[in-house]
């Protein structure tokens, strides 16, 4: 855990913030790569990754918010540039209204567009994991004897108790999860295809891993995020229903 990589008078470098930006260049190289085999216009490469970027962490910092609004109703202003909070599901949310955005401003085809996303929002997400494991920010999980539990005493949320180290759990599944999704995203895909399974097995991977996190419970016992989950494995299943329906449609209609 290094929360600080380096400190001259003034200036402090945090490793959230490097490893933040280095997950956006990541993600933007996937989209550049993906948008070339697929032989689409690559200056859409840096708009969308920009789109997703901005859009990611105003969505993320925002829900933050709201999740937290008795701490910052004080001073909405200060809360909403400055300081740490960012959550998942509400970077997702901003990162598409910003990627359909210059879709539909480019006049992109969104399903291709998304397909292509998709691996690099994986990716994104596994670098960023490293992150929050780097800067000890209250991501990781209950207290664990586990041989591999590990403590964060210098982190941003600091804990001398050993506890489920579940940011690495994350990274390590979301790079499974990324490399199935660029395998896939490699070859011309139905829109939405590729998008629809991210949503699938990130949903898996997120409603799962809320069991060891310490998260409070929102709901019939579960976490607010893990009804994100919920709703994204019901979005990503039926548009992969539709799918499905729609090629055996077309192959009904080839075969009269």
């Amino acid at each position: 855990m290094y929360p600080i990589l380096f400190r001259a008078g003034d200036f402090t470098l945090y490793s959230y913030g490097v490893v933040v930006a280095f997950a956006l260049v990541a993600s933007g190289v996937v989209v550049h790569v993906l948008l070339r085999r697929l032989r689409l216009d690559l200056g859409l490469a840096a708009e969308l990754t920009a789109a997703a970027a901005l859009g990611g962490f105003a969505g993320a910092r925002l829900y933050w918010m709201v999740e937290h609004w008795s701490e910052v109703r004080g001073d909405l202003v200060h809360h909403a540039v400055a300081g740490a909070g960012f959550t998942w599901y509400g970077g997702l949310l901003g990162g598409v209204a910003g990627v359909v955005t210059v879709a539909l401003v480019r006049r992109a085809p969104l399903g291709t567009v998304a397909n292509v996303l998709a691996p690099a929002v994986a990716l994104g997400y596994a670098i960023g994991r490293i992150a929050c494991q780097l800067a000890g920010d209250g991501t990781y999980g209950r207290p664990s004897d586990l041989p591999w539990a590990m403590a964060y005493p210098d982190g941003m949320m600091p804990t001398t108790v050993p506890v489920q180290p579940t940011p690495v759990y994350e990274t390590l599944t979301m790079l499974v999860i990324f490399a199935v999704l660029y395998r896939m995203a490699r070859t011309p895909q139905p829109g939405w295809r590729v998008f629809a399974w991210f949503l699938v097995l990130s949903g898996v991977e997120r409603f799962a891993i809320e069991f060891l996190r310490i998260n409070q419970v929102w709901l019939l016992g579960f976490t607010a995020s893990q009804w994100f989950a919920v709703a994204s494995l019901i979005v990503g299943s039926v548009l992969l229903f539709v799918l499905r329906a729609r090629a055996h449609g077309r192959r009904l209609l080839a075969a009269q």
